[in-house]
């Protein structure tokens, strides 16, 4: 297969067609390589962000109040990506009509990679006061915007090309991204922490993951401007109609199944804190234990959900997706009823929750991407499989670990479970709508 030079717009995608001529031909597997780059340096930046929440911003950032009320209001923060990510995708779909997906794309990933490298120069609260919070909010909203304009449609032109009896496991490609961003995430910093004395991790020493993101998303850009910016996969994207499609005609015409597709998974995405950012943030607060302890049992419990997503691929494509989505919502509302308690539990009542947490997310969270994108019409799949991603992760997880750590903090980790139950429940009558409307 010969790739010829088109005109493109931007350095960045300028260079990835030069060394598409160098590379004449990629093989399909490159689709999948370029989602689990993609997906694993945004996941990265995701949790480098959140366990500096826990470890560093409470202090830095809000040293005037309480531990348990400086990480409060650090996830506080936190979920302002959350809440600025729509509004990222909307502008950027924007961007993408008018200039293509490479350019936006490029905007996106460097707008992401510098909100994520200026939180590394942040000065603290005893440098330059409140302005400290200010700015850590602004970078914040920054990464989620760019997040919100990071889609490529990759995840969608994988699934449209998928074998009809493997779209489970293709589906779950994406999702490979979550385990591995927290693994690398998670040991980085455990690394400085066990190196490094307090003093000189809270000084410098946590800065350096935040620019270890920077250097991880420039690799990605490059990794999926490869694939995007091709005159055979702009063919392949547009062969399938995967163009954005204009915001208002979509919400108009698929408002349901953005709503469902924002409900389905909301299982997995209530666990995805409870087993990642919550239990570090109570470790850390209330057990009194070892930070660095925690980070490696994060990583162990990763590896099990890597498996756990690869797993889950392999049943989907059994039973169905809706089907093992069902089941794992009712096996995570068990989960609730008892787990979170282990977390008192020391080292090895953490290590059963975090396994079996991860093992329960990578079966749920493996397949949550895809519960309800099929029923887009294809014109209309690459703008809607955005907004419903944005809106998912909106009320899904924006304000998991604030709401977690707040119930448990006054009522125990019995409440931390009632609201994980509170999204297996949401998921289940979004699944049994969803089947509803499919019948008719």
């Amino acid at each position: 297969m010969t790739v010829q030079i088109a005109p493109t717009s931007g350095t960045a995608e300028r260079d990835a067609r030069a060394i598409n001529t160098r590379h004449s031909e990629i093989a399909p597997g490159e689709i999948a390589i370029g989602v689990i780059i993609g997906r694993t340096s945004e996941f990265f930046d995701f949790f480098v962000y959140a366990i500096a929440s826990v470890l560093v911003f409470p202090s830095l950032v809000f040293p005037y109040v309480d531990r348990l009320t400086g990480t409060l209001y650090a996830f506080a923060i936190f979920s302002l990506a959350f809440i600025a990510r729509p509004f990222g995708s909307l502008i950027f779909l924007g961007i993408d009509r008018a200039l293509g997906r490479g350019t936006k794309l490029t905007i996106a990933l460097f707008l992401l990679g510098g909100s994520t490298a200026a939180v590394a120069f942040l000065p603290g609260y005893e440098t330059i006061g409140v302005w400290s919070a200010i700015l850590l909010a602004l970078f914040r909203i920054g990464q989620g915007a760019a997040l919100g304009g990071a889609w490529d449609g990759l995840a969608s032109l994988l699934a449209l090309n998928a074998p009809e009896h493997k779209r489970g496991w293709y589906a779950m490609i994406p999702q490979l991204g979550a385990p591995l961003g927290l693994m690398v995430a998670s040991g980085l910093f455990a690394f400085f922490v066990t190196t490094l004395s307090s003093a000189d991790f809270l000084d410098w020493g946590w800065r350096y993951p935040f620019f270890v993101a920077f250097a991880i998303n420039v690799v990605a850009l490059f990794a999926r401007l490869r694939i995007v910016s091709t005159p055979d996969y702009t063919t392949l994207f547009e062969s399938r109609e995967l163009q954005p499609s204009r915001v208002v005609d979509t919400v108009r015409s698929d408002w349901r199944t953005i709503v469902i597709g924002a409900f389905a998974p909301l299982a997995s995405f209530a666990l995805f804190h409870m087993v990642t950012v919550f239990p570090l943030s109570w470790v850390y607060l209330f057990a009194h234990e070892s930070a660095a302890r925690f980070l490696g049992i994060e990583v162990i419990a990763g590896i099990f959900g890597f498996f756990a997503v690869v797993a889950s691929g392999l049943i989907a494509d059994r039973v169905g997706r809706r089907t093992l989505l069902g089941a794992s919502a009712a096996a995570i509302a068990a989960f609730s009823g008892f787990a979170p308690q282990l977390l008192n539990g020391g080292t090895a009542g953490e290590l059963v929750f975090m396994i079996a947490g991860f093992v329960l997310l990578g079966l749920a969270f493996g397949q949550s991407s895809g519960a309800v994108t099929a029923n887009f019409a294809t014109s209309r799949r690459y703008t809607g499989a955005a907004l419903t991603s944005d809106l998912a992760w909106l009320v899904g997880a924006a304000f998991a670990p604030l709401i977690a750590l707040e119930l448990a903090s006054h009522y125990g980790l019995l409440a931390a479970g009632g609201y994980l139950l509170s999204g297996s429940a949401g998921t289940l009558i979004a699944l049994y709508i969803n089947k509803e409307l499919a019948r008719r």
